[in-house]
């Protein structure tokens, strides 16, 4: 194949691979989608062998699929037309740590807990946690978020600027290290969420902080969802500094009671956490204890102590796994959407409803500060009712919250999985992204048939 010596010139013979077991661990990712193998496997070191690997793909016609740990929900790393997978592994280093400017420029190989084991010795931390040891450039190429974006915003956010190898190989930055401008289009805004379909990034510059004088955190138990999302509400409308702020359904709480075993009562539960001074948080717990008390609060727990705050988090990541575990021999469909906090509550018991009509095993968890929330559901990717079956509860949820305002995915991505209601949430401003993608990959070779399709 003269493509693949071409990119073993470029690179390394060792670098570049049609090993049957290496094509196959690029074939999929976390989701439920159907696996497919690229042609080729590239492991790059450098911007500049990100950039020759570019052009040769430009000149062979050839697509190309960014890949940071396969973490992706919505199949947005599977590469449905053969090709090239660009495995960012290799390039995984931390290039400088600005401390006075609570910056940090990576490659986009680093992890989000690599790079917090650098920070904490600089008591730095950065702030996205989706849950998953992702990588940084997948974090950006999806718009990740997670737990603490209540307080400290989505990944869109933290990049004040990207390198990005653009579809021809030329490299361009999106941004800068200043705090603010008002300068020429928005790039950022542009390239973070473009799954791979825009460019690749080969670097990334972060917003970090300080890591908090104190910590606490909570969970409080509910008679209904009404009155735990009411009560997060309350929290947040009383000003509270909420750091994360999880629901966790009672169908979920069985479920991490068998895998953690923990003993939390199985009804509707918060999980929350506070960042401040000492001071200052011994009052927010008052207070908050009242708001919760007027929301028939069954029960609420207040955690200081790092390792007992480990435990509680622990249990909270691992829902997923949970499930997984007690459903032996099934797939885990996760699906997430984001409406007004407004709407939360109604939408999550429509979608329970939908949950149980299905007769699908299932449970419901939230970022409710900021109205994300996610369905988990366990299906039998051999049964292609099933598959249906879970279909129909993502499109009654996707169609809830975009009747209210929202959108068919907060943190997870369009890749195929959500494509279909991309002109449902748009509209006529599809089209503009269109044309962006036409401009930017004329050829279509980014990532092809994810998020939208060229012209």
């Amino acid at each position: 194949m003269k493509l693949l010596d071409e990119l073993q010139k470029a690179l390394a013979e060792d670098r570049a691979t049609t090993n049957e077991t290496i094509l196959e661990q690029h074939s999929t990712d976390e989701s439920y989608h159907t696996a497919h193998s690229p042609d080729i496997v590239v492991f790059p070191e450098n911007t500049e062998e990100v950039s020759a690997v570019m052009k040769l793909a430009n000149t062979y016609k050839t697509p190309v699929v960014p890949y940071g740990v396969g973490s992706s929900l919505e199949g947005s790393v599977i590469p449905y037309e053969g090709g090239i997978v660009i495995d960012f592994s290799l390039m995984n280093k931390i290039l400088e740590i600005r401390e006075s400017d609570f910056l940090v420029k990576v490659q986009p190989g680093v992890t989000r807990s690599q790079l917090n084991k650098e920070l904490k010795k600089h008591g730095l931390f950065f702030t996205v946690d989706p849950g998953a040891d992702a990588t940084l450039g997948g974090m950006a190429a999806t718009n990740a978020s997670g737990t603490t974006a209540v307080k400290y915003g989505i990944m869109r956010d933290q990049v004040r600027d990207l390198e990005v190898i653009l579809a021809d190989g030329s490299a361009i930055h999106t941004g800068n290290m200043s705090a603010k401008s008002s300068s020429g289009y928005h790039l950022n805004g542009l390239f973070v969420g473009s799954e791979g379909t825009l460019g690749c990034f080969t670097e990334l510059t972060l917003k970090v902080l300080g890591i908090p004088e104190h910590i606490m955190a909570a969970r409080a138990s509910f008679e209904s969802v009404d009155d735990a999302v009411n009560a997060v509400i309350a929290i947040l409308q009383a000003g509270v500094p909420v750091a994360r702020v999880e629901l966790v359904d009672d169908h979920s709480i069985k479920q991490m009671n068998l895998f953690s075993d923990t003993s939390y009562k199985e009804v509707p539960t918060i999980f929350l956490e506070l960042h401040g001074n000492e001071a200052g948080l011994k009052h927010d717990v008052e207070f908050m204890n009242e708001i919760v008390n007027d929301m028939n609060c069954k029960e609420i727990e207040f955690e200081s102590d790092t390792a007992a705050r480990n435990r509680l988090w622990e249990a909270r990541h691992n829902v997923a796994y949970a499930f997984i575990h007690g459903h032996p021999g099934r797939k885990q469909m996760v699906t997430d959407v984001c409406l007004p906090i407004s709407e939360l509550a109604g939408a999550i018991k429509d979608a329970r409803e939908a949950v149980e009509e299905s007769g699908l095993a299932g449970g419901i968890v939230g970022h409710v500060g900021d109205g994300n929330y996610h369905i988990l559901l366990m299906i039998d990717v051999n049964q292609p009712e099933e598959i249906e079956k879970a279909t129909k509860v993502n499109e009654r949820i996707v169609n809830y919250a975009l009747a209210r305002g929202g959108t068919c995915t907060g943190e997870h991505g369009v890749g195929i999985g959500k494509q279909k209601y991309q002109e449902k949430e748009h509209g006529s401003a599809l089209g503009v992204m269109q044309n962006i993608k036409q401009a930017l990959d004329p050829e279509g070779l980014l990532n092809p048939g994810k998020i939208i399709k060229n012209k």
